[in-house]
């Protein structure tokens, strides 16, 4: 499906669905033209061919649908290639897509596989307010790239509130699925960076003027972006060393168990070393022990065998073993 937003000074914001007459609306004097196309059909796709004029090997990225960060200048126009982030959930992890973008001197090219709810939004902002054409195709282009970024602070958001609910089970009662938790939540991080680290090289080539497609005013807000990316880098980065943190209080909390089970088993070996003792020392087959013919040699070796034992139990209360 193609939808696209045509801004005239005199006129405002015409939408319209389907093919249209781009190269002829990009002939208009002062004329503003978004082109989104959604899951393009190879007929839709023939647009940037035949209306833009694209080079095949950009067109040849955008049929591959190869999920790469990359912006490269053909002096006419921009290309440049972003991915939007989604977290689905601890088990399913990070959902990528990518989106396309041709910058000309008065139009903008996106081009996209997944519907995103992103999209509504700037079809909202671009029927709506007026002033996001107006202001011309870079600060769309800008407009565009804002609203991918934006959306990668939601999705660390929510992986900040999925890392503290891990270190809430860690100091809690941590099982298997809090260790695995750990980990997925580590390999979810680390992609995100490794999304993030491109971005960032890629805007602060747009950040820096000048550039004959991107005006001075258009760049201190692409700067703006990158300095999110920045941040964002920085708080993965953060989020990164907690579950690592969190992972060692794990392992500490399973030896700290492991020790204290350990020390009751030895405990209440040491307490039946003394009874075993006597019993088998009286269980002994001589003839002549004392004992033997006592008639309260029996109360006599439960008593001893019970204070032994009670003995132990006091002298390891006041060693704190107990």
């Amino acid at each position: 499906m193609i939808r696209s937003f045509f801004y005239l000074p005199d006129k405002g914001v015409t939408v319209d669905e389907g093919i249209g007459d781009f190269d002829t609306w990009c002939r208009r004097e002062g004329s503003i033209l978004w082109v989104d196309m959604c899951k393009p059909t190879d007929e839709e796709s023939f647009v940037l061919t035949n209306d833009f004029q694209f080079h095949p090997l950009a067109i040849e990225d955008v049929i591959s649908e190869k999920p790469r960060t990359k912006i490269d200048d053909y002096d006419r126009y921009l290309f440049l290639v972003v991915q939007v982030v989604d977290y689905v959930g601890r088990e399913e992890g990070l959902k990528v897509s990518e989106i396309d973008m041709f910058l000309t001197r008065n139009a903008l090219v996106t081009v996209h596989y997944d519907d995103h709810r992103l999209w509504d939004y700037l079809y909202g902002r671009a029927e709506k307010d007026e002033r996001l054409m107006r202001r011309g195709v870079d600060f769309l282009f800008h407009a565009v790239v804002d609203t991918v970024v934006d959306n990668y602070n939601a999705t660390l958001d929510i992986l900040e509130y999925e890392i503290d609910q891990v270190e809430e089970d860690v100091l809690g009662m941590p099982d298997e699925d809090t260790v695995k938790s750990i980990f997925t939540l580590r390999r979810d991080i680390l992609q995100l960076k490794r999304i993030v680290l491109p971005q960032k090289e890629v805007l602060s080539q747009l950040a820096r003027p000048p550039h004959n497609l991107i005006s001075k005013q258009a760049s201190v807000y692409f700067s703006d972006i990158y300095d999110h990316l920045v941040r964002i880098n920085d708080v993965a980065d953060s989020e990164r060393d907690t579950l690592s943190s969190s992972l060692e209080v794990y392992y500490s909390s399973v030896s700290t168990k492991t020790n204290q089970i350990i020390k009751i088993l030895t405990i209440f070996t040491v307490l039946f070393i003394p009874p075993t003792f006597l019993v088998g020392l009286w269980g002994m087959n001589f003839k002549y022990m004392p004992e033997l013919d006592w008639e309260y040699g029996y109360l006599f070796s439960l008593a001893l065998m019970l204070s032994v034992v009670l003995g132990l139990i006091v002298f390891f209360r006041r060693k704190k073993w107990l």
